[in-house]
């Protein structure tokens, strides 16, 4: 059993490395797209009542982007290197925005007159922050040079028509994750209304997926192989099916006014669009220049790490799923966490 794990340790951090990032964009993008919707939620008591939905556990989503981040660097140096090299700009600009997003939420209830200020910073920093993940994401997808070990591009390689149709998508996507979240999570006028936001980003959602998919195989003879060349095809045909009954489940729990289908079903499709990326991805961790073996650490550093992750994700798990069970339940403007 410990010689099979040695083994494979490599996978088995690459998946838990997948595991924390899938988590953080499920979790932190919720909280996220209420913040891209606060311009579009029309009185204060409404804006008041949808941070709080969202204020006892934003701070907890973000564990998982850290658990990440730092388990690419400790465990894929060398991926580490060669992503951060080439995304450094949009990497910036999303830890700012984070910042920035995360001092909102306290200074916007100590003052009166600057208030609108700090509704659009909770507003920009989310909106940023989302835009940054979706051209970080467009990026990785379309390729990254690598020679030598090293990065082999330039500044601006990231800035692509590509990565800037990921980065309104996963915008767009966030956004409908809030709404839904909204719809979960509030009553009366506000939910209402949150109801029809979603309705407009699901279809806004379902074309960029649609666009995104249909791309992407054309960037790359490699992601055209994985998809449609058989047996392939057979192993992977269960996404777009699954992504069918997702989209078929968000639009009926909307047009019935149900509180839980739309958020299940927007939280489905973000993880079937993920596992739709690691299928393309597979079994490189920079596509297609370094595979997950080559990036790999030490087995004996491997080994070390496991060790305190065994420990570490149980506990992370654990004052997650605490803090949504304290704070379950449907939130108003005065039985909220401020």
């Amino acid at each position: 059993m410990i010689d099979l794990v040695t083994a494979n340790l490599p996978l088995i951090w690459a998946g838990l490395i997948a595991f924390a990032v899938l988590a953080y964009v499920m979790l932190d993008g919720f909280d996220l797209g209420v913040g891209i919707l606060f311009p579009f939620i029309r009185t204060r008591a409404d804006r008041d009542t949808a941070m709080n939905t969202v204020a006892p556990i934003w701070d907890g989503n973000e564990t998982w982007l850290v658990l990440g981040g730092g388990g690419l660097f400790a465990v894929f140096p060398l991926a580490y290197s060669v992503i951060m090299s080439a995304l450094y700009a949009p990497v910036i600009a999303m830890l700012l925005a984070l910042v920035f997003r995360g001092v909102a939420f306290e200074f916007r209830w100590k003052t009166e007159r600057g208030r609108f200020l700090w509704d659009w910073a909770f507003a920009g920093g989310s909106t940023i922050a989302a835009f940054s993940q979706g051209i970080m994401l467009g990026a990785l997808v379309q390729g990254i040079p690598v020679a030598e070990r090293a990065y082999a591009g330039g500044w601006w390689d990231w800035l692509t028509p590509f990565s800037l149709l990921t980065g309104i998508a996963v915008v767009i996507g966030y956004a409908l994750l809030g709404a839904t979240w909204l719809v979960l999570k509030t009553t009366g006028p506000l939910q209402q209304h949150a109801n029809g936001i979603a309705k407009l980003a699901a279809l806004g959602t379902v074309a960029l997926i649609g666009a995104v998919s249909l791309i992407t195989p054309v960037l790359d003879p490699q992601y055209m192989q994985r998809w449609f060349s058989f047996p392939q095809i057979v192993y992977a045909s269960p996404v777009p099916i699954l992504v069918a009954i997702c989209v078929f489940l968000l639009f009926t729990g909307l047009r019935q006014d149900r509180d839980f289908q739309p958020f299940a079903a927007s939280l489905g499709l973000f993880a079937l669009s993920y596992v739709g990326i690691g299928i393309g991805f597979y079994p490189y961790i920079v596509p297609h220049s370094v595979t997950i073996e080559a990036a790999a650490a030490p087995p004996m550093s491997l080994g070390f790490l496991l060790a305190g992750a065994v420990v570490l994700i149980p506990v992370i798990l654990a004052y997650t799923a605490y803090a949504y069970w304290v704070f379950r339940g449907k939130v108003t403007r005065e039985s909220g966490y401020h």
